[in-house]
């Protein structure tokens, strides 16, 4: 489990497809803001994740307790370490809170092109964890949703 400020953000999210841009459920639009780059959309089940350059907004549907729908959002500056570790076909983004709480991004049934995208999400999460600017090559890729490997 994940906490900010003893309340529990999310069970496990296991996010288990990647949406393209254009698979976007129209709800999410209302948390994009007009001066933020929309980089990737995940979803598990009926609970849906994305990242900006700005944030992470994860969105929690549960059916449980009468149909409570919880939505957290996670500005980068909030988020003091990061890690990434990848497995044979899935991979977990870990991120430390200001608040000195852990929260944990999994990802599961990767294919080597999701591997890609992955890295590249995490290095502009980094960058901007890092205060930087997220390079132009990786937005683009993310956006163009291109994966494939690069020849050298």
């Amino acid at each position: 489990m994940a906490y900010i400020r003893y309340k529990e953000v999310t069970k496990h999210f296991n996010f288990t497809k990647a949406l393209g841009l254009n698979e976007v459920p129209s709800y999410l639009d209302d948390y994009v803001y007009d001066d933020e780059i929309l980089l990737a959309v995940y979803k598990v089940g009926k609970d849906h994740g994305f990242i900006t350059d700005k944030k992470i907004v994860l969105f929690d549907n549960s059916l449980s307790f009468g149909g409570r729908k919880e939505v957290t959002t996670i500005p980068y500056h909030a988020v003091s370490a990061h890690s990434i570790i990848f497995h044979s076909n899935s991979a977990e983004i870990y991120l430390l809170l200001e608040t000195g709480n852990p929260l944990l991004l999994k990802f599961v049934s990767m294919k080597d092109a999701d591997k890609v995208r992955l890295r590249l999400l995490y290095n502009a999460m980094s960058a901007k964890i890092c205060n930087q600017e997220i390079p132009k090559n990786i937005v683009k890729r993310l956006i163009d949703n291109d994966f494939g490997f690069k020849k050298r």
